[in-house]
């Protein structure tokens, strides 16, 4: 089966985007606005050949890969005769695919569709439903017009060589798109969904539009919450963020009892929803009796990562009457920096207390919460 071929129509000025180069020669994220569209039909394997229309107004040297540049017309309608003229194809049967320089928004996914659209129809375009309410200005009062099968017709536009070249030979130079020129010949057209990426950029205001639109989305990110607490019990001191802080007692648990770390190791757990510290390091597990709190932590980070995801930033809060946590806070963050390989101004440690109400005010035990930031990888 013969490849599609397709044109880009790059020859108009674009007066009103306010630019003074036209539309189509300016940067938008990083490209030329039509080489967004160049690179997309370029590598689609189903497309063979690519023309662009342009301009005298190209930029000196503008030579891409695998495209020819033929001169535009003074009207849009003989700029894509002067693009059908120049193609190698002659096979009548051949998809032609007519694009819009001005809109850089193209996808594989757009051209698919529409490849697809011409086994049972004669032509084929992107569009989108309008959703706005409609009126008709009657100078002093208003028509409301019905939305119903109204739709935004995008392109690129397909067709078949013989049935858009007889088209646009019997038509006039003013169309609005090409799909007017073979509607007239009473061809079955076909509306395949479009984009808003696919928006035209016609005004000042547009740029930014499509920029946003276009821009790649950003990483996944992911919250997650912990929260531990453990009762005192007699000894010398307790372990808070791999810290050993002097105390009239100790924390009570399977493990070091490291409130703080093990707040964090299941804010981890959760963001990345891996379950909790008690599936993973169960307290009816013997291996981990008086086990430092470190392991479930680096072993929390580790699954987060084969999960795809990395510690953005972090913040615990110590919940006590005594302890003061406030001397020992920027050991325990640099202690936790290091372990989670973090910089330290993304570790935040923080302490308070419940002004005496509760087990924590009753000076009963510890408890402590925590937030982290993942960020996909």
């Amino acid at each position: 089966m013969n490849k599609a071929v397709a044109i880009i129509v790059a020859a108009g000025r674009g007066n009103r985007a306010g630019s003074p180069i036209a539309k189509q020669w300016c940067e938008l994220n990083g490209l030329l606005v039509v080489e967004w569209s160049l690179d997309v039909l370029s590598t689609h394997p189903s497309i063979g050949e690519i023309v662009l229309v342009a301009g005298d107004d190209a930029p000196d040297g503008f030579s891409p890969a695998g495209c020819r540049i033929v001169s535009g017309g003074p009207t849009r309608t003989q700029s894509v005769r002067n693009g059908l003229s120049a193609l190698v194809t002659q096979d009548p049967n051949t998809i032609v695919l007519i694009h819009d320089a001005a809109r850089p928004g193209l996808d594989h996914a757009t051209l698919d569709a529409l490849l697809t659209a011409l086994d049972t129809h004669d032509a084929a375009a992107p569009a989108l439903p309008v959703q706005d309410a409609l009126k008709r200005d009657r100078g002093q009062s208003l028509d409301t017009v019905s939305r119903e099968a109204l739709y935004r017709v995008q392109t690129p536009q397909a067709f078949r060589l013989a049935a858009i070249r007889k088209a646009l030979a019997s038509s006039g130079d003013d169309l609005v798109d090409d799909l007017t020129a073979i509607e007239a010949q009473g061809a079955r057209v076909k509306l395949v969904r479009g984009s808003d990426r696919l928006h035209k950029i016609t005004y000042p205001e547009d740029f930014d539009m499509v920029s946003r639109l276009m821009a790649p989305a950003g990483p996944q990110m992911r919250i997650g919450k912990g929260f531990d607490v453990h009762a005192f019990e007699p000894g010398d001191h307790v372990t808070l963020c791999g810290v050993h802080i002097p105390h009239v007692a100790r924390l009570k648990g399977h493990s070091d009892a490291d409130a703080a770390w093990h707040a964090l190791t299941d804010a981890i757990l959760g963001a990345a929803a891996l379950g909790d510290i008690g599936d993973h390091f169960p307290p009816s597990d013997d291996r981990w009796k008086d086990a430092d709190s470190g392991i479930f932590l680096a072993e929390a980070q580790k699954l987060a990562r084969e999960a795809g995801f990395a510690i953005a930033n972090c913040d615990v809060t110590v919940i006590c009457e005594a302890p003061k946590v406030k001397p020992h806070r920027e050991a325990m963050r640099l202690r936790t920096a290091q372990l989670l390989d973090l910089p330290l101004e993304a570790v935040s440690v923080k302490a308070t207390t419940t002004e005496g109400l509760g087990f924590t005010g009753r000076r009963e035990g510890i408890a402590a919460e925590a937030v982290v930031m993942l960020r996909g990888t």
